[in-house]
């Protein structure tokens, strides 16, 4: 085992021998199972490029039609009826833990960015956090854990199965971004967990198949074994946000039975998805600007509906989407008609039978608690309501086209804007960033990019100025937007540099990147 980063304040207590030993073992367990998953990814994507189509698996037929139940909700995770997002550095730990959600998805993942320093020091901030001894300053503020409230439940989101971490190295390979997250916060946390009656809860994000939840399940097997902790205390919730995920729902939740704490509506990287796999099959499969896709779209109905249904009749929790919208300090008005925004979404996912939701922000813990606590009462969840009304087919899950909006110029530049500012703060450490009243993330960012590929390469015209989408054309708008940003306080000259070469890279370019964050990492320290 090999570290190649920094050895920082504090690391030494997170980068143990015996913790680094833990990482290395699953590493070389499951490394090469993980890399075969990957390969297969890419297989699936060439099938669908040369014209083929998503569909329920037929070879898992027998699984949908049997009768089981995945492990019943875990102390800590019975109700869920509002969860806060966000990175791990110190403000955000504390400010969640203190928010009065009941869950806190702590986050290495897409509010992450992957900068050696925040992955370590964000293990070292969970383990301060269990032990209560977590503090900081700053602007002649402190900020602590509030001594006496009930705190959040942790759940921690690794990096997915397609992220390495290059500043470790096992026989002379890159560990896994998705072991490293998981096994650091397991060797140390886990136990801490359970001594204050909780246990190690996950999110797993961008999986693609079952049996990438299959490769979960044995890791989870396997690192009970090695730190003695009884089978299945492990709880995970998948995040069905890849279009190929939203086919599979049942058979993820089967893999994991004995580790499920249900499913989650990652609906923005789902639309990336949506765009990513079909995105050389011309207009059948185009989204209008992604402001205007809204939760009301068939074919989004169409996979909230089915994965409420498909956890509900599994007994697993079903958790809905993101409301990113930060609240002004200086502007009521536009407060007011977000916020009205954010409470029609979350009352249409309570009335659709979820259990709970999420959102970016402590203050808008309120509103999604309100609304949740409107249709559950004192009841944790309503995981009775088995929407057995609900029949989705793969022909409504598929129809894109059917999407109502438009794409016009100032979605163009709206998608330009988003992704500079984005890339720029995530270069330089910060992944969870506030634009525009809204909470970006890598997944937003993934939007703005693989729409506007999309739109170059399929001849789009905007409905606004007739103008149609060519390299040309975003290069003369990233200009333009460029100009603008450098002219506001804090302007970031190289930083931006790094931005707009990486943006005109994963945009622009002939060929599709399958994520951006991964050319976006090779450029990291």
């Amino acid at each position: 085992m090999e570290i190649t980063g920094p050895m920082l304040d504090r690391f030494d207590e997170i980068l143990t021998p015996e913790a680094l030993d833990f990482v290395a073992a699953l590493q070389r367990e499951f490394g090469a199972r993980r890399l075969e998953l990957l390969e297969a990814r890419q297989a699936r994507q060439a099938e669908l490029s040369a014209g083929g189509m998503l569909d329920f698996l037929p070879e898992t037929k027998e699984i949908r039609e049997a009768d089981w139940q995945v492990a019943p909700p875990a102390p800590g995770l019975e109700d869920r009826r509002v969860e806060i997002t966000g990175p791990v550095d110190k403000k955000m730990t504390i400010n969640a833990l203190n928010s009065g959600a009941k869950v806190w998805l702590a986050d290495f993942e897409d509010a992450n960015s992957p900068l050696w320093e925040n992955c370590v020091a964000g293990h070292l901030n969970l383990r301060d956090a269990l032990d209560r001894t977590i503090d900081f300053e700053t602007g002649g503020k402190t900020y602590a854990l509030r001594p006496d409230a009930e705190l959040a439940t942790i759940v921690v989101r690794p990096r997915g199965w397609h992220l390495d971490e290059k500043h470790a190295r096992v026989d002379g390979q890159p560990v896994s971004g998705s072991l490293f997250d998981f096994a650091l916060y397991f060797f140390h946390c886990a136990k801490r967990q359970i001594d204050k009656g909780k246990g190690p809860y996950f999110y797993l994000p961008k999986m693609e198949s079952h049996l990438e939840a299959r490769l979960w399940n044995d890791v989870f097997t396997r690192a009970q074994e090695l730190l003695g902790i009884p089978h299945g205390t492990i709880r995970a919730t998948v995040l069905i946000e890849t279009y190929p995920a939203a086919f599979e729902m049942e058979e993820i939740l089967y893999e994991l039975r004995d580790h499920s704490a249900g499913l989650n509506a990652g609906r923005w990287d789902y639309l990336f998805s949506v765009i990513k796999k079909f995105r050389t099959r011309g207009r059948e499969f185009l989204l209008p600007e992604r402001n205007a896709v809204t939760m009301t779209a068939p074919f989004m109905r169409a996979y909230t509906e089915l994965l409420v249904r498909s956890c509900h009749k599994r007994g697993a929790h079903a958790i809905g989407g993101m409301a990113a919208f930060i609240p002004s300090r200086r502007d009521a008005e536009v407060n007011a008609v977000a916020l009205e925004k954010v409470r029609a979404d979350k009352t249409r996912e309570s009335g659709d039978g979820f259990d709970g939701s999420w959102v970016a922000h402590p203050d808008l813990v309120p509103v999604c608690r309100e609304v949740f606590d409107g249709v559950l009462g004192s009841r944790p969840n309503q995981l009775d309501r088995l929407r057995e009304d609900v029949n989705v087919t793969a022909a409504e899950l598929l129809a894109v086209s059917e999407t109502p909006g438009e794409i016009t110029e100032t979605g163009l530049r709206n998608n330009v804007d988003v992704a500079l500012r984005y890339l720029a703060a995530w270069m330089g450490g910060l992944g969870a960033v506030a634009i525009h009243n809204l909470m970006e993330d890598a997944a937003t960012a993934e939007i703005s990019r693989s729409q506007i590929w999309q739109w170059i390469h399929n001849d789009i015209t905007l409905a606004d100025t007739g103008a149609q989408v060519t390299k040309e054309l975003v290069e003369q708008i990233i200009s333009e937007e460029l100009a603008g940003i450098a002219a506001e306080p804090g302007y970031d000259e190289k930083l931006y540099g790094q931005a707009t070469a990486l943006f005109k890279q994963v945009a622009l370019d002939d060929d599709f990147a399958e994520f951006l964050t991964l050319p976006a990492y090779a450029q990291m320290p």
